[in-house]
């Protein structure tokens, strides 16, 4: 059973759901990327580090934020996903971005519980 008082399950699943959702539409954006045509690949590039770092942000928010380890562990998973993205390997950067939104859902997925025992969800 987990054990999480409300006001750390409330920002816990607040962050979490929106650290998916960005991380998501980012692995989104990743694919995509495999698709631009040459030229259009380096603006692109650029543009989705900057969303990446705006994600990482986010996430460092809710680490200092709530004190979940699981949110740092998406910042790792993340931050290799850029090194990869800078190194114009973007597939393998999805996959990483795929271990993000996991570490992600996790507390998530806990606040859900204590606050659905509470009968706030």
């Amino acid at each position: 059973m987990v054990s999480m008082d409300l006001p750390t399950a409330v920002k816990s699943y607040q962050f979490g759901e929106r650290a998916k959702s960005e991380l998501i539409m980012s692995s989104q954006l990743c694919l995509a990327l495999t698709g631009f045509a040459e030229t259009e690949r380096a603006g692109g590039k650029r543009m989705l580090l900057l969303v990446l770092e705006s994600v990482r942000a986010e996430l460092q928010f809710a680490v200092h934020s709530t004190g979940q380890n699981e949110f740092q562990k998406a910042i790792n998973a993340l931050n290799e996903a850029i090194s990869l993205l800078e190194s114009s390997l973007p597939e393998q950067a999805t996959q990483k971005i795929a271990a993000a939104i996991s570490a992600s859902t996790t507390p998530a997925q806990e606040a859900w519980q204590t606050l659905s025992e509470h009968g706030l969800l």
